[in-house]
């Protein structure tokens, strides 16, 4: 990594209000549930669907691993941990139906 790639993962992470410690068998997030482009739920590596709140709520006990908690007003939301690549993060993540 250089510099500016260094720098740049480190801005992402200042945004990021929480960064839970994920247990060893914890789920990814592999698909967004939408609905009207907003993001309602996600798709775990287990094939069950949890609603953005739950997500968070699973994300904060360590059962989400690669992301980190973030907000938006009074809203939080998962956000992908800054790794150097933009092929996993939530928003390159393929929608699927809730």
């Amino acid at each position: 990594m250089n510099d500016k790639e260094i720098l740049g993962e480190s801005l992402a992470r200042n945004t990021l209000d929480e960064i839970p410690q994920t247990k060893g068998d914890a789920k990814e997030i592999v698909g967004l549930v939408k609905n009207g482009g907003k993001i309602t739920g996600y798709q775990l590596s287990d094939g069950s669907t949890v609603s953005k709140e739950e997500g968070v709520a699973l994300a904060k006990e360590g059962e989400i691993k690669n992301v980190g908690i973030a907000h938006r007003k009074d809203t939080e939301y998962l956000k992908s941990l800054p790794d150097g690549t933009e092929d996993n993060n939530l928003g390159n993540l393929p929608s699927v139906s809730g």
